[in-house]
This record gives C-alpha cells, structure tokens and sequence, in this order.
C-alpha cells in the first residue's frame, strides 16, 4: 500500500474584504507561493473568499442589510469563471487546493451557501460540499446545506476530507468521514467569532475550541489535522469597526484563531499561527496513522457495527424537481452544467 509523504500549508490569511476578484487573486497568488515551497495541498480558511460575515454580531440584523448584499454580490458560483481560475493555479502549481467560499445559488439571488472546494492538482473539482447548518448568528446570512459532499476524496495526498467550524464538533459528521478511511484532514474557520460582549467576562475561546476539536478528531480517527483559519487584517478591522461604536473593542477584546497540523496521536506536530498572517507548513507522513488504528480504529476492530449504525443521506438538494409528461424526473440543466464543467480547469 502507498503511504505518501509530502509537505501540506494552512493559510493563515485574510481575504481582501468583500472583493472578489483581487481575494481570488490572492488565492492564486498563495497556491503559487506554497507550491513554489514544495507543498503538495494548501488549504484555506472558512469562506475565505470573501469573508466571514462576522459584522452579523456587531450590530442589529436591522442595520445589516447592506452587508449582505455586499456578501452576496461578491459570492461565487460554482462552478464558474473564479473557480476556473484557481483550477488553473491548481494545476499549475500542481497541488491539491482547499478553498473556503460563499458560493451563490442558482436559483436564488438572495441564497448563499457557507461551502468548501477540494481541488487536485490537475484541476478537476473531487468534491463540493456545503456547510450543513450554520451557527448562531451565520443563519443570518447563509442557508444549510445539505449531505452531498460529505466525500473523503483520494488525491495524491492520501484519502483527504473536509469539514466546516462547528460540523467539527459535530460526532455523526467526524464519523462520516472516519469510516470513508480519512487520513488527511482539514478543518477550517473563521478569523474570529465573539459570542459575547467581552465586557461581560466571558466569550467562545476560538482557539482553545480548535485544539481540542481537531485533537479529539486525529486521536478518534488517527488522521492528520489540517487546521487553517482565517486572520483579520487592519483593513477588515477598520471596516468593521466603523459598523458600531462598540465594534472595535469587541473584536479587539475578542479571542483570536489559531491555525495549526495536529497527528493522528491528537498531538500538535507544529506552531501555531495566530497573530501574523502566512503559511503554516508541516510534512505529513500518512505511515503515521496505521499503527495508532491497531489501538482504536473506530472504521475497523474497535467499533461494534451490529449495535451501532449510522445511515447519511447524501442526496444534494434542489429547490424544485420536474417530471415529464411520462412522469419521469427531468434533468436539472444548471446540475447538467455543472457536471460538465467539474473537470474543466
């Protein structure tokens, strides 16, 4: 059996706030740099491109109106031309590609998905998932998902899966991607994610939940943990601190994300990234993950598959289906594009 060795990169970055094309032009420009620097596999923070609505916290859904057009306006389609591109760098920097986005709707100018792009390194789309539930206050800009992409994909890297902030708290998820044989993967989140006025004492240690997230997921699963979350710049601070007059001092007062490559013991195997923005890299031996799976393996002799069973729908849903006059299901010609254009790079 082939156990791949290579070096992955956690992109601990921000985007350029609300802008598409120069986020996306800073996506393609770090593929470059991290394949430049031998990486196999980049991946980005949750919806990196083109931000994290966390304005959603700051001030009165009343008054946040105009940040959500903004958000939707800046959204993605895939596929669609700005995910040809970093299929392009893909395949040119020949590296498998991690990308948090806001993805638009087809259907629904007003409908935007919290998702998650793996790309390999010749540009072909493996899998294509959004977030299943959004939490706390992220309702009020994007709907759910649905099971569709919840894929270990192989790559060169190893069998690589995904998750999003909170579906890595998530038990029945993990273990979704537990029993498809995971080795690799990756978690990501946001810059940082105040449920509380911190004058009030208390608040969601972001970067404490990580740790032990994506140290209970590598021990549990005995797979690599590569965990890349967003940084906010000056220029996102400043924007949004002018929403609110208590704005800045909660995100200043705020605890901040951590990016970070955990074993399959649950371990750290690197430094943390949190208060400078780059690239995180680490090597990652997948040899690693056999011997600790002769202890627990949850996919294997140490679970007990005639007690427990575990069903996942991962049918992708549509707002609308049609029959013909004969009553057979009509193809959906927006899925029919997209199926097309999943290989196109």
């Amino acid at each position: 059996m082939d156990y791949p060795i290579f070096k992955a990169a956690a992109a601990h970055v921000a985007p350029v706030f609300l802008d598409l094309e120069r986020t996306i032009d800073k996506v393609c420009s770090l593929v470059e740099e991290a394949g430049r620097n031998g990486a196999r596999l980049i991946a980005f923070p949750e919806t990196f491109v083109p931000a994290f609505p966390v304005w959603s916290c700051l001030r009165s859904p009343l008054y946040n109106h105009d940040m959500f057009c903004r958000l939707a306006a800046a959204s993605l389609h895939v596929p669609g031309p700005q995910i040809k591109r970093v299929q392009a760098a893909a395949r040119s920097a020949d590296i498998v590609v991690s990308l948090g986005i806001n993805e638009r709707s087809t259907a629904s100018l007003g409908c935007i998905y919290n998702a998650n792009v793996l790309i390999d390194p010749q540009g072909h789309i493996l899998n294509h998932h959004r977030k299943i539930v959004p939490t706390f206050y992220e309702k009020l800009s994007w709907a759910a998902g649905d099971g569709a992409g919840l894929r270990v994909c192989d790559t060169v890297c190893g069998r690589v899966g995904a998750l999003i902030c909170g579906e890595n708290t998530n038990p029945l998820a993990r273990y979704t991607m537990i029993a498809q044989g995971e080795q690799v993967h990756v978690s990501t989140y946001p810059p940082v994610w105040p449920t509380h006025d911190p004058q009030e004492g208390s608040n969601y240690d972001l970067a404490g939940a990580i740790r032990l997230r994506a140290g209970a997921h590598s021990l549990e699963g005995k797979v690599f943990n590569v965990v890349s979350s967003g940084y906010m710049d000056r220029a996102m601070r400043d924007e949004l601190a002018a929403l609110h007059p208590d704005a800045a001092r909660i995100l200043d007062d705020s605890p901040r994300s951590i990016s970070v490559f955990v074993g399959p013991t649950g371990e750290p195997i690197s430094e943390n990234l949190c208060q400078d923005e780059g690239i995180l890299y680490a090597e990652i031996d997948v040899a690693r993950c056999v011997a600790p799976k002769q202890v627990h393996d949850l996919a294997g002799g140490y679970n007990r598959f005639d007690i427990f069973k575990l069903s996942v729908n991962r049918t992708a849903n549509r707002p609308v289906s049609f029959v013909d006059d004969e009553g057979h299901p009509e193809r959906d010609p927006n899925q029919d594009r997209a199926e097309a254009e999943q290989g196109d790079g």
